[in-house]
Formats: C-alpha cells, structure tokens, sequence
C-alpha cells in the first residue's frame, strides 16, 4: 500500500511537471474534480493547507484557466471555485496511462472480488482521514504547549 501510494504521488508530480503546475496544484485540482465547486475555505480544510497558501493556489490556477471563481447569486460575499472543463481535460488526458493500466487489472478480477477491493478502498479512506485527524491533533497539542524557559547556568569562572 505504500509503495502504491509513494507511485501515485510521484506520478501525480510527474504530471504536475509536464503542466507546469506545483505537486499542490494538482492536489488541489484533484479535489476540486472529485468535489465540484467549492469556496477557498473548504478546500483548504481539505487540504490541509493554510488560507494564504490555498489563495496562491486559486490565484495560480485562475491564471493557467483551470479554475475561475464564482460569486453565489444568494450572498455575493460568498465565492466558489469551478474548475473549467475544457481545461482541466487537458490534465485529465495525461492520467490517462494510469486509467487504462488501472482497468486492465481490473477486468482481471471477478465482481465478488472487486467488491472486496472497493470496501477496502473505501474503508481504508476513511482509516486514512482518521490517522491525518489524530496526526493534526498532536500537533496541535505540540504547537500549544506553553514553552518552559530554559535555566540560566551560572558561568564558570
């Protein structure tokens, strides 16, 4: 599993290479992919990266023409990220390999089986957010611990 996981992130970098995009960018794209329009702010909960980080990466991703932001027509204080289809094809074509490696294998399995493997997948996702939760809790704890001064050792004379 982490060998699978370790070459998905490298292939993803190897993707983010051939488009210009930073390893983050693509992430981002993923989820916005996977979720739909969403605002800055749940995309960094997703992500896990900081407000100022995730607007650089909206910033970056409007300018390349993946992502354009959208006022919601209820609060006009609101604004969603939309990914723009057509360009984000172009990404989607250089997973292809990927895709088409992936359902080979897969048309190898019987349904029964591939049943098992979407438990697991989906099982293990959410062991997977649970883990990065705790994980942020120490953290966080670490982060706010108060700090104990350091004792002043006498000089030797």
């Amino acid at each position: 599993m982490r060998r699978a996981s370790a070459q998905g992130v490298l292939y993803g970098q190897a993707v983010a290479d051939m488009t210009g995009m930073s390893g983050s960018d693509i992430d981002c794209m993923d989820f916005l992919n996977l979720e739909g329009r969403m605002t800055a702010g749940r995309l960094a909960e997703l992500t896990g990266l900081t407000t100022g980080a995730i607007t650089g990466v909206i910033d970056r991703l409007e300018k390349a023409g993946f992502v354009r932001r959208e006022r919601d027509e209820t609060d006009r204080r609101k604004v969603f990220i939309v990914v723009v289809p057509e360009s984000a094809a172009r990404i989607g074509r250089l997973y292809a390999p990927m895709q088409e490696a992936m359902q080979k294998l897969w048309r190898t399995y019987s349904d029964a089986e591939l049943q098992l493997l979407l438990r697991f997948a989906k099982e293990g996702y959410k062991a997977s957010l649970q883990a990065t939760e705790a994980l942020k809790g120490l953290v966080d704890a670490e982060t706010s611990k108060p700090s104990t001064p350091k004792k002043k050792g006498r000089a030797r004379r």
